[in-house]
């Protein structure tokens, strides 16, 4: 059985898409920029503020799901511009503090002008 992971402590999908899915004992999130859902938009300015309203979207679709950032297995980090990577990772490791595998790549664009999207694999 597949569940469908709804919280409105976190931006609502603004695609054809959910939040995060949940599946034999494992729970894929959606890549998470840093919209702030109390808003609706993007309200945070520097790299730091962004990978924070990330990590803090990312930790409500988690425990939402019943879930939790220690139960954390991958994630998949994209950035606007790799020149803000020490800085990005300064806030991840704050709350990825099990160390989970990731993936980080630079891209062209994220959408809404984001400087950051995080999605992720955890232990349901």
């Amino acid at each position: 059985m597949i569940e469908t992971i709804h919280t409105d402590n976190a931006p609502a999908a603004i695609g054809p898409y959910t939040q995060a899915k949940k599946v034999a004992g494992l729970l894929f999130t959606s890549g998470q920029i840093p919209i702030d859902p109390a808003e609706g938009k993007i309200v945070a300015t520097t790299i730091e503020e962004q990978a924070e309203q990330s990590c803090k979207n990312i930790k409500a679709i988690l425990e939402a799901a019943g879930s939790g950032l220690d139960k954390v297995i991958k994630t998949t980090c994209f950035l606007d511009d790799m020149g803000d990577f020490a800085a990005f990772n300064e806030v991840y490791a704050k709350y990825f503090t099990s160390k989970p595998a990731r993936s980080c790549v630079e891209v062209a664009k994220l959408p809404a002008g984001a400087l950051c999207e995080i999605e992720v694999i955890a232990e349901a």
